[in-house]
């Protein structure tokens, strides 16, 4: 168990926040660096007196305003702590500051992996569990799902701690809570005995992946595409557990693959469609034949993940699984219609239905749908119409992604979202963990 000295949280002299796609910004009043949960405890105490409000923000990749604020921003750097590693019970504890990249590696050392994660690993663990983030699973859910405790402080300053037989109810809310119902200093996760992955990428053509879609979901534990508008081409990924000895990437055909081509070249490329828009359909006929077939078999993390350094915006939508081959006909006939130019794929993930209040999953298995621009693209009307598609089929936002709904919708979406909005009035009334994005998206 690690041990910290309490004191007051450091402050932060530079106020200003951008996000990673550098498209939110806020410069709060102060902001502080607990190293410990009584100081973050006292620096919400301290709010409450100068009646300011108090947004805990992680590495800052969510697209959306969620850790926005003009009161006190809390910042997670020194909440990094390893709280104990549990090899009987299958779990781990760690301080909510902690990266992703920080926690894979401490579970390999200790032979244990998560279950599923998502495809990058910069986040914080709290600020990842908190907005949903999720990969792509037949029967593995979201990061949130793997949480099995959290610790938690309140409006008050009161730390409490949440499961599923100490507080349950918001234990309930808490796995997935926005940040609206306290700041978390802690959280336990679900692991197991470290595995392999045995990937096998697949160019496919999109008429082929659409009408194999529902096969390819269910015979692979993992499985995930992009399709490269103004074409017909796909890229597939099809992850499985290997009992096989370790045959990762050779070091060299890594760094071609995904470093120079999927980050420096695809930097170069985006930049030219940016500057002349002409180009991006030629590119993207390009782009869809340079990934090739390949198979490899690694660690579970280092097959989930890959290094994501062209920045982007995103949007992301959750559909009823049965509705993905639709709503993916309807997006391609839509760019074929119109004359955007598409620089970036879409990429579709699976998800099965689980219980957590403000899952996209909730309830239902679920296909992930995203599209995305390079950063500094006009969106002219590209995000706008693909919300139209997904609206219409009952889709729910990312949280952590750009989108336009509202409370009204999405509580005509969300089965149990009148039970976290009553929670959240139980917890935290006078809104101290609120802002412009929360009172838009819960209401209040």
């Amino acid at each position: 168990m690690s041990t910290r000295t309490s004191g007051s949280a450091s402050p932060v002299n530079d106020t200003a926040w951008t996000n990673w796609a550098g498209n939110q910004s806020a410069r709060p009043r102060r902001s502080v660096s607990p190293g410990s949960v009584e100081e973050l405890a006292a620096a919400i105490r301290s709010a409450a007196e100068d009646g300011l409000p108090v947004k805990a923000v992680g590495s800052g990749h969510s697209f959306t305003s969620v850790a926005a604020t003009d009161g006190v921003l809390i910042r997670p750097d020194r909440l990094t702590g390893v709280r104990g590693v549990d090899h009987r019970a299958g779990t781990v504890t760690v301080e909510s500051g902690l990266p992703l990249e920080r926690l894979n590696l401490l579970l390999e050392y200790a032979g244990l992996a998560l279950t599923n994660m998502g495809d990058i690993m910069v986040q914080t663990v709290a600020g990842a569990v908190g907005t949903g983030t999720h990969g792509t699973g037949r029967s593995s859910a979201s990061l949130a799902a793997q949480v099995r405790a959290l610790e938690l402080v309140l409006a008050d300053g009161t730390t409490v701690t949440c499961s599923p037989t100490e507080n349950p109810e918001l234990f309930a809310g808490a796995r997935l809570g926005l940040g609206a119902l306290g700041v978390i200093s802690a959280l336990t996760f679900g692991v197991e005995p470290a595995f392999r992955l045995t990937a096998h990428e697949q160019p496919m053509s999109f008429a082929e992946v659409t009408d194999r879609f529902d096969e390819l979901a269910c015979t692979n534990e993992h499985f995930e595409f992009y399709w490269f508008p103004h074409t017909e081409g796909c890229s597939t990924k099809r992850n499985n557990r290997s009992q096989g000895p370790l045959d990762p990437l050779p070091p060299f055909k890594h760094w071609l693959d995904d470093e120079f081509m999927s980050n420096t070249v695809w930097e170069g490329a985006c930049r030219i469609g940016r500057r002349f828009p002409r180009a991006i359909p030629p590119i993207a006929r390009i782009a869809s034949r340079a990934w090739s077939e390949r198979t490899y078999t690694d660690v579970s993390y280092k097959v989930f993940t890959s290094p994501r350094r062209v920045r982007f915006t995103e949007m992301e939508y959750a559909v009823p699984r049965e509705a993905a081959t639709t709503v993916l006909r309807e997006l391609k006939a839509l760019v074929e219609r119109s004359n955007w130019q598409i620089s970036f794929p879409v990429e579709v993930r699976v998800a099965p239905a689980d219980d957590l209040w403000l899952s996209t999953a909730n309830g239902r298995d679920t296909a992930y749908v995203a599209v995305h621009l390079y950063r500094g693209t006009r969106d002219q009307g590209y995000f706008t119409e693909v919300e139209r598609i997904m609206t219409a089929h009952q889709g729910r936002p990312h949280w952590g992604k750009l989108h336009t709904r509202d409370a009204g919708y999405l509580a005509g979406v969300y089965p149990r979202f009148g039970d976290f909005t009553a929670l959240r009035d139980k917890v935290d009334p006078e809104r101290r963990f609120g802002n412009d994005y929360l009172r838009r998206v819960l209401g209040g």
